[in-house]
């Protein structure tokens, strides 16, 4: 029913119909609140004069390089820990005491080291990144046939070609899961770092405009960051059936 994708848009179509004649009726002196058409002017306005795709590239910099960090550290961490199964119990209770901390909590921590700008984003946000792509590989590990590794054995494969022969194609479609699941994140730490403490991206932009008292302003960065979100996760998507196939529908259906 692909041709009946735009019923999803009547929801929000409506609601954004009804906030409009809201504000324009019985009007607003909110400074957090301004109608849709000045939302979508500011919008404009903010995307004409480059300064919203300076910060959009920004957080999307560090939202990026997180993410490679991050998932590069968590497969390798998952594919150790579901291979030496002693290992994996030894460091179960300190992961589980780490994993729970929130990203933002290691603020403090990555100022210190890194100070302000890039360096310290990026870091928060491989760290949060870390954590769903190590334990859904660990996971899918687990899930391995295990007469696979007996047949490695047999063949006398190196650590290296039963990672790459048996342990990643068998383990991909929840990896591409868990890869889209930490894009997402990474999005989201991004913004949230930068409206907490650092001087640049979206979330900064969000935080300047309300501490300038331009409710349309930030809703517009708030609207911004939705449709980069929505067109992010529609990218990967795409690559994600083109590149797999049946094998990532597998992956969304785990």
């Amino acid at each position: 029913m692909k041709e009946q994708w735009w019923k999803g848009l009547v929801v929000p179509a409506v609601l954004i119909v009804l906030a409009e004649l809201a504000m324009r009726v019985y009007g607003s002196t909110s400074m957090s609140l301004a109608a849709p058409s000045d939302i979508l002017a500011a919008l404009v306005r903010a995307l004409a004069d480059g300064s919203i795709l300076v910060a959009t590239r920004d957080t999307l910099v560090t939202a990026g390089a997180g993410l490679a960090i991050g998932c590069a550290v968590g497969l390798a961490l998952g594919i150790l820990f579901g291979l030496v199964r002693p290992l994996d119990r030894l460091m179960e209770v300190t992961i589980e005491a780490i994993r729970p901390i929130p990203s933002v909590a290691v603020l403090p921590i990555a100022m210190l080291v890194f100070g302000f700008g890039y360096g310290m984003e990026i870091a928060i946000v491989a760290f949060s990144c870390l954590w769903p792509i190590m334990i859904m590989t660990r996971s899918a590990m687990a899930g391995i046939e295990p007469r696979l590794m007996e047949v490695s054995r047999a063949l006398r494969l190196s650590a290296f070609d039963r990672v790459r022969k048996i342990v990643l194609p068998a383990a991909l479609p929840r990896i591409i899961v868990a890869f889209r699941l930490a894009a997402a994140v990474a999005l989201v730490v991004s913004v949230t770092v930068e409206i907490a403490a650092n001087p640049l991206g979206l979330g900064y932009g969000i935080l300047v405009a309300q501490q300038g008292l331009q409710p349309a302003l930030m809703l517009a960065y708030l609207v911004w960051i939705g449709i980069v979100g929505w067109g992010l996760n529609a990218l990967l998507s795409l690559a994600q059936n083109r590149l797999f196939g049946r094998a990532a529908r597998t992956g969304a259906q785990a």
